[in-house]
């Protein structure tokens, strides 16, 4: 099952990469699967390795210098290690006008963002500003994905020109009700279950509630409850498996409780 924000967010990746901007930015709460879309992005590069050369960096908590090492790790590149951040940027940059005289974008991949630094991400936007001829590919994309702290970090005056080199800024929504459903029937058909609906509609109207139609949440609510069942031998689950479930997760408990005290007011 494709997931309806994923898939728009994909589209819109997709014609960025096209485009003439050099950023792009994907935000979203935790659990909402900006780093299932980042490698699903990844695997459909792979095929076009004589237009696209990827590089992913997953934990991006490092200062200008590092940064810039990680990069060149990524492109395969030969460095000393002793290489300063000057040099670092010179081998980098020659690199990413070599690959476009080729007719190759380099795309860089970087989850978590809201965790950089302004010095790194001013030290990557640098990057893009390189200068190639108009008959060859800009020489670097690159995709930030991250929570919706991101929006925040950008905003910074520092990271102003960045901001304004964004091409496309997308969102990820959280799941609606009859999506969950579709969800959680899809998960089950993947694992091999083609039988009548386990979950009631109550069920799922709880899984809703309690994950507030966040992907990895609707997964962790739905494994536990199956587990409750099949502990108790039970063949249809109900609010009371979904409970126990929502009872053995501390993120649902939060939403739970937060949900009684709105009520009570």
């Amino acid at each position: 099952m494709k997931l309806p924000s994923h898939q728009r967010a994909f589209d819109f990746i997709n014609e960025a990469l096209q485009g003439e901007g050099c950023f792009t930015k994907i935000t979203g709460e935790v659990g909402t699967g900006k780093t299932m879309l980042c490698r699903k992005v990844l695997n459909a590069l792979e095929p076009l390795e004589n237009r696209y050369i990827s590089a992913f960096i997953p934990n991006p908590v490092l200062d200008e210098e590092s940064i810039m090492y990680a990069i060149a790790e990524e492109l395969s590149l030969s460095f000393a290690p002793s290489e300063s951040y000057y040099e670092l940027l010179k081998i980098i940059s020659e690199e990413l006008i070599r690959l476009s005289v080729l007719g190759k974008t380099a795309v860089l991949f970087i989850d978590e963002a809201q965790a950089m630094t302004e010095g790194s991400l001013e030290a990557i936007r640098l990057l893009t500003t390189i200068e190639t001829s108009a008959d060859h590919p800009k020489p670097l994309h690159v995709i930030l994905f991250g929570q919706p702290e991101l929006d925040e970090l950008l905003q910074r005056p520092a990271l102003r020109e960045l901001n304004h080199d964004l091409s496309v800024s997308y969102q990820l929504n959280t799941l609606d009700r009859d999506d969950v459903e579709a969800y959680v029937n899809h998960r089950l058909m993947k694992a091999g279950y083609n039988g009548s609906n386990l979950f009631t509609e109550k069920a799922i109207d709880l899984i809703f509630h309690a994950s507030k139609g966040i992907p990895r949440l609707v997964n962790i609510l739905a494994h536990k409850a199956l587990m409750v069942a099949f502990g108790k031998g039970d063949y249809t689950l109900t609010e009371k498996h979904i409970e126990l479930a929502m009872e053995d997760t501390e993120s649902a408990q939060q939403r739970k409780l937060l949900s009684r005290r709105l009520f009570s007011i």
